[in-house]
């Protein structure tokens, strides 16, 4: 395991540098720059002019990549928000822990419900269950999760009144004390999570689905029930094992995902997370906040990744990291 810890980590090395390249290199051929909503008309050219050696955009774009490289891997500097006028690092520090609690929330959700349904699904194969959740697995995928966040504040939000539409917390709720805070964040938290976790329960679900009907069909599996095992033992412990390989490879990717997907989320519910100060880098044509959290969620695909061939050996002995 050591070994295939220190091979994975060394290979991530030079792809985390061609990130680095595509990033920077992206962000730098986008129209405009950081000063664009500094300009004033009434500014002069040598006004101007300082204004652009300040965030060093006189340099080549070659030389910035290179000073930002280096800030990067000697110092752990992303480099200064132009909107938040703040450390790239800090605002991100500041912001990530918000989408972390809802995309935490949300993957459980996921998980809790998916996998269940999907396993139920497999073994009750056209089922009324089955058809049920297939067509709830279909219709969470296919609604956008901009029109399934507004249906829920319309039903849920305005017209029951049982939730609140935006925010994270009620103001000065954190003065009250520490445990009344905690629940006004879960109270505000019920819909986004529902948003992001639902049509994350539906790809588990189909998922699960598809892997258990595979499995139940094998050979073993009909002789651990001439065995005379349980079905629930049979079921849980020697088919669900075996199918979860396809499943860990989703989760893999889960945890970037529900990050990215929170964006859209998080603007729609006012949720201070790195969505939204994503989507504000973006308006703001805030480049170095951009870079961050584009970096960010880069590195957390990786993590992913690495997380999930790690739990292939955990789920299935048969795979050895040689």
């Amino acid at each position: 395991m050591r070994t295939f810890l220190i091979r994975r980590f060394l290979q991530l090395i030079p792809v985390i540098f061609m990130i680095t390249i595509a990033v920077y290199f992206m962000n730098a051929a986008a129209p405009g720059d950081p000063t664009s909503k500094m300009m004033d008309p009434n500014m002069t050219v040598e006004e101007k002019q300082r204004l652009r050696e300040k965030f060093d955009l006189d340099k080549s774009v070659i030389e910035r990549y290179a000073a930002w490289v280096s800030e990067l891997v000697f110092h752990q500097n992303l480099g200064h928000s132009t909107a938040y006028g703040q450390p790239v690092t800090k605002v991100i520090q500041l912001y990530m822990w918000n989408t972390f609690v809802l995309s935490a929330t949300a993957l459980l959700i996921s998980i809790l419900i998916g996998i269940p349904a999907g396993i139920v699904s497999a073994t009750k194969q056209y089922s009324l269950f089955d058809n049920a959740v297939t067509v709830f697995a279909f219709a969470g995928r296919s609604v956008p999760a901009f029109f399934f966040g507004l249906m829920l504040i319309k039903v849920f939000a305005i017209d029951l009144g049982w939730f609140p539409i935006s925010g994270m917390a009620e103001p000065g709720s954190k003065d009250i004390g520490t445990w009344h805070y905690m629940k006004d964040v879960m109270y505000h938290m019920v819909l986004p999570a529902l948003v992001l976790g639902l049509p994350g329960a539906a790809g588990y679900m189909r998922f699960t689905r598809t892997a258990m009907l595979e499995v139940i069909r094998q050979d073993y599996v009909r002789t651990a029930r001439s065995k005379g095992l349980a079905e629930k033992v049979v079921i849980y412990k020697h088919a669900l094992r075996n199918a979860l390989i396809p499943i860990i490879t989703l989760l893999g990717f889960a945890l970037p995902g529900l990050f990215g997907g929170a964006i859209i989320t998080e603007k729609l519910f006012a949720w201070p997370g790195l969505g939204t100060i994503a989507f504000k880098a973006v308006t703001d044509r805030d480049y170095p906040l951009l870079m961050g959290t584009t970096l960010f969620f880069s590195i957390l695909t990786l993590t992913g990744n690495l997380l999930a061939d790690i739990c292939y050996g955990l789920a299935d002995p048969r795979i050895k990291y040689n």
